[in-house]
């Protein structure tokens, strides 16, 4: 017999059951209600379900068939009218069958709330019983193996998949390591991975932190709309169906199997506990990916719980938040407090929302780890029993765990990472480096400016230097045109035309002047100069203040030609001495 999906929906009078079975032969088809039973069955299909309420057949019972769908659709009444059937979405709590009708059942299902504090055993204790001498035992032979898993319920698993395991969990030989060992490895393992740099720089640029933060999951606005409605109605049985399943979930819980579990006091808290965890790793996980689940997603919820990694025990929900938050700021690729903060905001929403939500995130965790190998492990271990818990617990319970989540604060100094510390260094270290830029650009300033100063300075020397040296040398050419010198000015012949020519070369109009002059008056009597005894003299003295001039004055090239022209000039007036 196969199981066939199916939907149940409500309205004040009327319960609706619709069941999808393609491919039935529907000419034959059974149909019995009584109670909170119903059953179905058209081959090859068959449902078995046990209803939340009671209904009744009165004959308002209503039936139909679409078979381009293949859906049958079944209206039966309530049987009492404008009662509302509490958790109609919980298929695999539906699927379960009807408890025994016996007088006093093998085993029962009590509430943890009625366990007497003290049991009185009436049956007589047995004296005849075979005695050994005592042996004092260490506690691990007495329990050698410890014991993990949904409620503690599991042991000896990785004793047998210890090599597939490894990659799943970070505690090693778990079967033989006590719970407080444990959180004495994982703390030190977290100290060891913590890294200050990859916190501060998160701490400092985080843009990326910031756009996480405004991610709105598919709870928030689940959440708003169930705010709303209590504001108004003021009616708290009725927000559960503001989440609803799709038809994969749907089908998900069609294949689990339903269990009652036992639980003890201590167990029945530990399981709350760890719920509280595995949301918080779930809810980091779904905002830094926006909903978009990846490879390392399986990766991040498992490496985030110290429940799953660890297989941790908790005695308050505070040291669930530590140990929370210093996994955040120790693995994953976001290390921000303000994540550890906004996981906790939305955890609380989830359990406020009811087991609905709650069975929704478990039914996507369950799927990531499912296509995840080896991670589906976990799934045994944890995940499935909570997938089948989940829907029996009231959700009252649920919400009395968000405020006790709500009521917890949680500061940086808690974590136990010396975060204000870091923080405190690293700003310190920031306003040293913005002093030393901002001393290194007013230098900077400074020393450009007396550059600059420097340089007009040199600029306006080398200016006055140059002109003093063209007033001097203006001075010793006036000098030498305009001395009243008899000697000079009596000298009548080629040397006057040569020096005149000279000093027009000096200033630049002519530049052959000189030589061609020369040329022309090679060979003419120096008749003149002949009678005065002191000429020769003075003609040299006059040569050399002439060549200091055109030295001082001219550029290279033309004190070169006048060098020249001066030595052809001494070579024609050596015989004339």
């Amino acid at each position: 017999m196969l199981t066939p999906a199916f939907d149940l929906s409500q309205d004040p009078d009327f319960l609706t059951i619709a069941i999808r079975v393609p491919y039935a032969r529907v000419s034959e088809f059974d149909v019995y209600f009584e109670g909170s039973d119903f059953k179905f069955y058209a081959k090859p299909y068959f449902l078995r379900l046990t209803l939340p309420g009671r209904i009744v057949e009165n004959g308002s019972e209503q039936g139909s068939y679409d078979a381009d769908k293949g859906i049958f659709t079944i209206r039966l009444p309530k049987e009492t009218p404008g009662q509302h059937f509490e958790g109609l979405n919980m298929l695999t709590a539906l699927l379960a069958p009807r408890k025994s009708r016996t007088a006093k059942p093998l085993v029962e299902e009590i509430d943890a709330s009625e366990i007497p504090e003290e049991v009185v055993d009436d049956e007589e204790f047995d004296w005849e019983i075979e005695q050994t001498p005592y042996e004092e035992v260490s506690e691990s032979a007495l329990n050698p193996q410890c014991h993990y898993g949904f409620g503690n319920l599991r042991s000896g698993v990785f004793q047998r998949l210890q090599d597939e395991l490894n990659d799943v969990i970070d505690i090693k030989n778990p079967d033989f390591t006590p719970a407080a060992e444990r959180r004495q490895k994982r703390l030190a393992a977290e100290l060891a991975k913590f890294d200050p740099d990859h916190y501060l720089a998160d701490f400092f640029e985080d843009e990326a932190i910031e756009q996480i933060l405004k991610y709105n999951p598919w709870w928030i606005d689940k959440y708003s709309k169930m705010k709303a409605f209590l504001e108004k109605s003021q009616e708290e049985e009725n927000h559960a169906a503001l989440v609803s399943f799709s038809e994969e979930e749907k089908y998900q819980l069609r294949k689990f199997v339903n269990k009652s579990y036992l639980l003890d006091k201590k167990a029945c808290r530990q399981v709350y506990y760890s719920l509280i965890d595995i949301l918080l790793a779930y809810c980091y996980e779904t905002r830094v990916t926006e909903g978009e689940k990846n490879v390392e997603s399986a990766w991040n919820i498992r490496k985030l719980s110290p429940t799953l990694c660890w297989f941790e025990t908790w005695t308050n929900v505070h040291e669930i938040m530590v140990s929370f938050g210093r996994r955040v700021l120790c693995y994953p690729l976001y290390r921000h407090f303000k994540l550890v903060v906004k996981a906790c905001s939305d955890t609380i929403k989830i359990l406020q929302l009811g087991k609905s939500a709650v069975l929704k995130c478990l039914l996507d965790i369950h799927k990531i780890f499912q296509e995840n190998d080896p991670a589906y492990i976990l799934n045994d271990l944890y995940i499935s029993d909570y997938c089948v818990w989940i829907q029996k617990v009231k959700s009252k319970k649920l919400a009395a765990l968000a405020e006790a989540l709500k009521e917890v604060s949680l500061t940086k100094a808690q974590l136990g990472l010396e975060l204000e510390e870091l923080e405190a260094a690293a700003l310190l270290v920031q306003e040293e480096e913005t002093a030393l830029k901002a001393a290194h650009s007013v230098s900077g300033q400074q020393t450009l400016c007396s550059s600059s100063e420097a340089s007009d300075s040199e600029d306006s020397d080398s200016t006055v230097s140059s002109g003093n040296e063209d007033s001097d040398s203006d001075s010793e050419q006036d000098e030498l045109k305009d001395s009243p010198s008899e000697t000079v000015n009596s000298l009548q012949g080629p040397f006057l035309e040569e020096s005149s020519a000279l000093l027009i070369v000096d200033g630049g109009v002519c530049k052959n002047t000189a030589i061609q002059e020369s040329d022309a008056n090679q060979g003419k009597p120096l008749a003149s100069s002949q009678p005065l005894g002191v000429s020769g003299p003075l003609i040299e003295e006059l040569g050399e203040q002439l060549k200091t001039t055109v030295q001082v004055s001219e550029p290279k090239s033309t004190t070169a030609v006048n060098h020249s022209n001066m030595q052809e000039r001494d070579g024609r007036q050596t015989p004339n001495d």
